[in-house]
């Protein structure tokens, strides 16, 4: 039986061809105008939080928020004791729209003129990215707008920049819920990681913590909560990974510290419960100060003296690690950047900022743009042999 023929649509070209030709003016029209303002609507849909923002970055490279609109999936997984990823990529289709236009009218912005549309393409969980990215393809296609695919990762690396005048370069200590790196950021596309989790990532250690002691979800936030009522010195846990020359972390050991001490004091008494929380938050603490004070000296050898240390993503937020930082960053002589809670969690603006720094320098991407659920921060550096067989690699 012969195969039927493959049905192509007529129209297809002529649209491609006059999206083209309305890019190109678009861009056109840009060049002309690099000593105006540009005006970036953001979308992040890469967990459980659907947001969008407009961001203004102006001629001098400051950068101002519009408007930054969050809307947080907390209700919807509190029930399961995690992000459930289906459940997050349903809640970002029924959300997103809504969010889009919430941020377009609080900005007082039209989409004709947006200067750019950036989306977080990864990494992240799959579904959520493919909602924000085509989203966001849309838009673009729609208005001939400039389509930039955010690594969600550089969104975090870029954010202080957005609040600070900062210059490059400076070393970052990212932490969050699936990532815990140190990375040299020396330009917009330009970093180099200098440690990395072989196994858990801080945040994932503080929920998996809370989810083994029963604590509410989100857990990261009821830890620190309890430790602050808690006994540090109580029980002696492990400080992995101390004083190694390189800068890499390890929370797996700790976090089985952490259970069997809870098992072998079974029922907890309230206050076992926040001495068990202090005592981790304390271990975790000592470990992050004394990898990130090898990262820094790593960062001098090979690049000189940072601007900053900085920290970003949603562990920042913890008071008693921005504490901790703090005393390394003064012992290194240099001094430390983290930017307000709200732009450490997951948002729609460092997305923004993000797509603005790289649209400055003409970076722009296709509509063949993929969705990604992995994509390393340096995608281009090769992961050390004795790293191959651990997260590291990711």
């Amino acid at each position: 039986m012969a195969r039927p023929a493959r049905f192509r649509n007529p129209l297809l070209p002529r649209a491609r061809s006059c999206y083209a030709i309305l890019r190109c003016e678009r861009q056109q029209s840009i060049d002309l105008a690099q000593d105006t303002s540009t005006l970036v609507l953001g979308i992040e849909t890469t967990c459980d939080e659907t947001a969008a923002a407009v961001v203004e970055r102006r001629p001098d490279g400051s950068g101002r928020i519009l408007s930054n609109i969050i809307r947080s999936q907390i209700d919807e997984h509190a029930p399961f004791g995690g992000v459930v990823p289906e459940i997050a990529a349903r809640a970002h289709v029924d959300m997103l729209d809504g969010i889009v236009a919430t941020a377009m009218k609080e900005a007082g912005v039209d989409f004709s003129q947006l200067s750019g549309v950036a989306a977080a393409a990864g990494p992240g969980l799959i579904g959520g990215v493919i909602v924000g990215l085509t989203t966001a393809k849309a838009i673009a296609m729609v208005h001939a707008t400039p389509l930039i695919a955010v690594n969600h990762l550089e969104a975090h690396a870029l954010t202080p920049r957005l609040t600070t005048a900062l210059a490059f370069p400076y070393c970052l200590f990212l932490a969050s819920g699936g990532h815990t790196q140190i990375v040299a950021v020396l330009g917009v596309g330009d970093y180099v990681r200098l440690g990395t989790t072989v196994d858990d990532a801080v945040g994932e250690a503080f929920d998996k913590v809370a989810k083994m002691l029963d604590l509410p979800y989100p857990g990261g936030p009821q830890v620190e909560r309890a430790a602050q009522n808690g006994d540090p010195n109580r029980f002696a846990f492990p400080r992995p990974m101390l004083g190694r020359p390189d800068a890499n972390f390890s929370l797996s050991g700790l976090k089985t510290a952490v259970r069997s001490e809870a098992q072998r004091l079974m029922p907890l008494e309230p206050q076992d419960l926040d001495d068990l929380c202090a005592s981790f938050q304390a271990a975790v603490l000592d470990s992050v100060a004394d990898r990130i004070a090898v990262g820094l000296k790593l960062f001098r050898e090979q690049f000189g003296p940072p601007h900053a240390l900085v920290a970003a993503g949603g562990v920042a937020a913890n008071l008693a690690i921005r504490n901790a930082l703090q005393n390394v960053a003064a012992n290194a002589q240099t001094t430390l950047i983290v930017p307000p809670p709200r732009l450490c969690t997951d948002n729609g603006a460092m997305i923004a900022w993000a797509g603005a720094e790289r649209l400055a320098l003409g970076l722009v991407d296709q509509m063949d743009a993929p969705p990604r659920a992995r994509w390393k921060l340096d995608q281009d550096t090769a992961t050390p042999a004795a790293l191959l067989n651990t997260r590291a690699r990711h």
